[in-house]
């Protein structure tokens, strides 16, 4: 009996030892985060997610620069590997607006992709040259502007601003593409007027920047009595840089407007991506504390909770549940087509307007 009841036990033992071997010898999902400049804030939020929220799940997340938005909206719909992106509001809304309007290659771009959590508003900097005669942003009107990267959701947002200020667009002799830090150095060298970068503060891209030349830049004030200023609100909100973010260069506040910043992935179906995505809520939310703690001062603007969407916007249903639950257990205690491969999309057409060469769907 003594026997039967030994060799049972070990048994048992000897499954037990098997399984935990076979989970720690199993490879991680090997997945992609589109994010944004290298120097910019999204870069460092995708390193955070990759660090302390992926890792404990047992995924490889793999933190790929972009140009931005717009270029993060096409690689996660088209690219292979790519799980999640992150995503302007404005940018995402304006893939909406134009499906919406009847433009095809929008609609199949933009209603496949579901929302996993909104992050934290991003600072919408209108930059001039410290000597520049401008001191708001309702006084850059039929000024020469970098708008950013084609494919960047600087881009989106600096037209869409001017055009809500101005009613009309950006007139194409004053609108320069330039990067981040291209338009900086353009700036300084007197060969544009105004340069507009979205970043979440602090930003690298003006922490990292030599002091010197940093003091050759100012950034332009909201003028809270300014007619252009009311119409901006209708899409943009208030917010303030504030001079703990850049001690070194502001000497007070500075007044803007800002974006918001979504955690985006697509509407899959395959057993294998639903579970990983789902141990990524789970882990999101068990170090969601530890994000706050020791990622980028922005997680601590970050709220674990998901408000109610706009008309077109939704939530990833496998993920909105386990998040729910998580959030419900925190407070107690204190359908697109499901395809895995990457759909080919069609040539991008050359007759385009504008706004479809912003989101990338023409040439």
């Amino acid at each position: 009996m003594l026997k039967t009841l030994l060799a049972g036990w070990l048994a048992l033992m000897l499954a037990a030892c098997f399984a935990t071997f076979s989970w720690a010898a199993t490879p991680p999902a090997r997945y992609k985060i589109v994010t944004g400049p290298e120097r910019g804030t999204y870069i460092q939020i995708g390193q955070d997610l990759s660090k302390w929220v992926a890792e404990p799940a047992g995924i490889d997340l793999e933190v790929m620069p972009s140009k931005g938005s717009a270029e993060n909206v096409q690689r996660m719909r088209y690219e292979p590997g790519v799980k999640l992106a992150l995503v302007q509001s404005d940018v995402y809304q304006a893939y909406l607006d134009m499906a919406n309007a009847g433009n095809p290659d929008a609609g199949s771009t933009i209603r496949p992709l579901r929302l996993i959590m909104p992050l934290y508003d991003e600072e919408i900097h209108f930059l001039v040259r410290a000597d520049s005669p401008l001191r708001s942003i309702n006084e850059i009107k039929d000024k020469t502007i970098s708008v950013g990267l084609i494919g960047s959701g600087t881009a989106q947002s600096a037209t869409t601003l001017y055009r809500l200020m101005f009613g009309q667009p950006i007139p194409e002799q004053n609108v320069q593409h330039f990067s981040n830090e291209d338009a900086l150095a353009a700036l300084i060298v007197k060969k544009i007027d105004v340069a507009v970068v979205v970043a979440g503060q602090p930003a690298k891209l003006f922490t990292d920047m030599n002091p010197d030349l940093l003091q050759q830049l100012r950034i332009l004030r909201v003028d809270p009595s300014a007619p252009e200023t009311a119409r901006a609100q209708q899409a943009y909100f208030p917010a303030t840089i504030r001079t703990s973010s850049y001690p070194n260069w502001l000497k007070e506040d500075v007044p803007t407007f800002t974006v918001k910043a979504f955690l985006v992935t697509y509407d899959y179906g395959l057993r294998d991506t639903v579970f990983h995505l789902n141990r990524f809520a789970d882990s999101l939310c068990e170090n969601f504390d530890n994000l706050q703690e020791h990622g980028h001062p922005k997680w601590k603007q970050v709220k674990l909770e998901l408000p109610n969407l706009g008309k077109g916007w939704q939530y990833y249903p496998p993920v909105e549940r386990r998040l729910r639950a998580c959030i419900a257990r925190r407070a107690e205690g204190g359908n697109g087509a499901p395809q895995e491969a990457a759909t080919r999309r069609a040539a991008p057409r050359t007759n385009c307007t504008n706004q479809e060469r912003l989101l990338l769907l023409c040439k």
